[in-house]
C-alpha cells in the first residue's frame, strides 16, 4: 500500500500543476504580457471596474467600429491609428461630414496612468472621456440614445455586453468597455526601457549623449517630461504663440492664468506621432527642438521653465536620436491592438 501511495504522488503533483496552468490560462482578468518592467508602477485599475478579458474584447470591438458615429462612417481608430501609436498624422482629424477637428488628436498609450484626459484636461476619467467624441459635432456627431439602440439591435453586441457586464448594452457598459480596452494600451518596450533593464547596447553613443542632454540642466527637458512616462501630467504654456487662438486649460477653469496652457504629452513613441503641439503646427522633431531652444514667444503665462538654451548641431541631433529611442516597435505592431 505504501508503494502505491509513493507511486501516486508524482501523478498527483503533475495533475495539480497542469490544473493550475489551465486555471491561470482561464483567468477572466487581463494581465500585461510581458510583465511591466520594474521602473513602471503597477497597472492602476479602479476597484469598481475590474479589467476583465471580456470587457477588453468588447471595448476593442467598439473602438474599431464606426457604429458609434452618426452615419457609421468613422470609428475611434479613424483618428487614433495603431501604427501611429494611436495618434493622427493629419494636423486636424476629420469627423462626420468632413468636419475638421479643433486640435491635433493625441496619441493613446499608458492612459491607465493618466490623471486627466484631453489636451485641456477636460475630464478626470477614461470612462467620461469616451463620451466626448461620440457627441462632439466635429467628431462622431451622434447621441447616446441612438448609439445604445443600435447596439441593442445589433446581432453581436447584446451577447458581448452580456458576457462582459451581465446586462444588455448600456451607456455605462459602453464607456467602461472602451476604457477597459484603452487601459491595455501599454507601451514599455522601447530601447530606452531595455537600457534601464540593463542592456547597455540598446542605446548607441549618440542616443546616450542625447539622454545626458535630456536629463541634464542644459536642455532641461526632464522638468516637464520626467518620470517613467515622460510627462508630469500638468498644464503649461510653452510659449508657442504670443496670442492663442485656442485658450487651452482656460476653457475648463476660466482662470486668466490658464490661458494657453495645455497638458504635457508623454514623449514615448514621439517619432511616430508627428505633427506636434496641441494644434499640430510643428511637423518635425527638428522644429520642436528649435522652438524650445529659442525660448519660445513672449506670453504672460509662459512657463518659467521655457527659456533659451544653446545646443550645437551635433547636440541637437543627439537629443533627437534619444527621442527616437523612446519608440516602442512592439507597441505599434501589437496584434492585440488591431481589429480582428
Amino acid at each position: 500500500m505504501r508503494i502505491i501511495y509513493i507511486l501516486l504522488i508524482p501523478a498527483l503533483m503533475l495533475l495539480m500543476v497542469s490544473s493550475g496552468c489551465r486555471e491561470d490560462e482561464a483567468s477572466p482578468f487581463y494581465e500585461p504580457s510581458p510583465a511591466l518592467p520594474v521602473h513602471f508602477p503597477s497597472l492602476p485599475v479602479p476597484n469598481a471596474k475590474p479589467l476583465t478579458k471580456a470587457r477588453v474584447k468588447l471595448g476593442k470591438k467598439l473602438f474599431f467600429d464606426p457604429i458609434l458615429s452618426r452615419d457609421s462612417s468613422i470609428s475611434c481608430a479613424s483618428c487614433h491609428l495603431p501604427q501611429k501609436a494611436f495618434a493622427d498624422p493629419r494636423q486636424f482629424s476629420l469627423g462626420v461630414d468632413g468636419q475638421m477637428g479643433k486640435r491635433n488628436a493625441p496619441a493613446l498609450f499608458n492612459l491607465a496612468y493618466g490623471l486627466s484626459f484631453f489636451r485641456d484636461g477636460a475630464t478626470p476619467t477614461l470612462e467620461r472621456q469616451v463620451l466626448f467624441p461620440i457627441e462632439d459635432p466635429s467628431e462622431m456627431h451622434n447621441t447616446l440614445p441612438v448609439v445604445i439602440e443600435r447596439l441593442r439591435s445589433h446581432p453581436t453586441y447584446p451577447g458581448l455586453f452580456q458576457q462582459a457586464f451581465g446586462t444588455q448594452p448600456t451607456v455605462d457598459g459602453l464607456t467602461d468597455a472602451i476604457a477597459a480596452f484603452e487601459r491595455t494600451l501599454l507601451s514599455y518596450q522601447s530601447p530606452y526601457d531595455r537600457f534601464l533593464a540593463g542592456d547597455s547596447s540598446s542605446l548607441d553613443a549618440a542616443q546616450q549623449r542625447g539622454m545626458q542632454l535630456f536629463f541634464g540642466e542644459k536642455a532641461e527637458c526632464f522638468h516637464c517630461h520626467g518620470g517613467f512616462n515622460f510627462t508630469d501630467e500638468m498644464f503649461h504654456n510653452n510659449g508657442l504663440y504670443e496670442q492663442y487662438a485656442d485658450p487651452g486649460r482656460w476653457r475648463i477653469t476660466g482662470k486668466a492664468s490658464d490661458m494657453g496652457k495645455f497638458k504635457t504629452p508623454s514623449l514615448r513613441n514621439i517619432a511616430y506621432t508627428a505633427p506636434y503641439m496641441h494644434d499640430g503646427s510643428l511637423s518635425s522633431l527638428e522644429e520642436v527642438v528649435e522652438h524650445y531652444s529659442s525660448g519660445g514667444k513672449a506670453h504672460p503665462n509662459k512657463s518659467v521653465l521655457i527659456r533659451r538654451f544653446i545646443l550645437s548641431e551635433q547636440e541637437k541631433q543627439d537629443l533627437i536620436a534619444f527621442l527616437h529611442a523612446l519608440s516602442d516597435e512592439t507597441f505599434i505592431h501589437n496584434p492585440a491592438f488591431r481589429p480582428e
